[in-house]
């Protein structure tokens, strides 16, 4: 394996909750709701959730979309208790497993669903065919995931931008490099290939304000993801020029507040 996959494993990890709350967790818990009203699934199905990360989406099924049952897999112990220290609906089972391998009995789900994680799983194509084969027959299986290719992550784009503009040959571990295919177009493709029917991508966007310039600046100096990993790599002068440049380059309301936002794209479809 490379120096560059290497680096890529390491900071995919994701292992540490609280810091991925403030780096993307956030974000991740305004757009969740947005995702099951697109979906609008009937009350008191049988859930299943891969990547549930520090319970983002798990939340909001429990609340919005009152479910019989769910079982939420990651494989991240970190992220797990996180989760079940913030959810203790007794609906909910969250499990450590592999999306590539999922231990969940075949046609025993209604709904197998997935945030901002298919882009991390090395096979994509083996993790869609799982849920499809967790789900009964006439469920839904859906996903989403952050646009990068389309800078659709205001925030995560202008990180990088400045990042490359300073070290154009350090910036191996963006994701709009490592994840060309979150397109509309190749994830329709990927679902359809998959052997899912009535395939659909919608884009889903939410504000991501932030207070000011250290609530943008902080995560990236916590080490959950690619990005804060890169910083952690920096040389403290490099780390320095890199903040400076930011600072300088983003928008401020008269409040000193930073408002961006972020798009991803929802993909849903059916088991025949």
């Amino acid at each position: 394996m490379s120096e560059a996959a290497n680096q890529s494993s390491r900071h995919d990890a994701w292992q540490a909750g609280d810091a991925y709350e403030g780096y993307m967790g956030r974000w991740s818990r305004r757009i969740a709701p947005q995702f099951l009203d697109l979906l609008a699934l009937p009350r008191e199905l049988h859930w299943l959730e891969i990547g549930c990360g520090t319970g983002a989406l798990s939340a909001a099924i429990l609340a919005r979309s009152d479910p019989e049952s769910l079982i939420a897999i990651d494989p991240s112990e970190g992220f797990l208790a996180k989760a079940r220290a913030s959810i203790t609906d007794q609906r909910a089972d969250f499990r450590q497993g592999d999306a590539q391998a999922i231990d969940v009995e075949t046609a025993s789900r209604d709904a197998a669903v997935s945030a901002l994680t298919l882009n991390f799983v090395p096979d994509r194509a083996k993790a869609l065919s799982e849920m499809k084969r967790v789900t009964r027959a006439g469920g839904t299986v859906a996903f989403y995931v952050w646009d990068y290719p389309g800078g659709g992550l205001e925030f995560l784009r202008t990180f990088w931008t400045n990042a490359e503009a300073l070290d154009p040959k350090g910036v191996e571990l963006a994701e709009v490099r490592r994840f060309p295919f979150c397109t509309p177009e190749r994830l329709t493709v990927l679902a359809t290939e998959a052997g899912l029917s009535d395939v659909t991508c919608e884009a889903v966007v939410t504000p991501t304000v932030f207070s000011d310039f250290d609530d943008y600046w902080r995560p990236f100096t916590q080490g959950a993801g690619p990005a804060p990993g890169y910083v952690a790599s920096l040389a403290p002068q490099a780390r320095e020029r890199l903040r400076e440049r930011l600072e300088a380059s983003l928008p401020r309301e008269a409040d000193g507040s930073i408002a961006l936002q972020a798009r991803a794209w929802a993909v849903r479809s059916k088991v025949a």
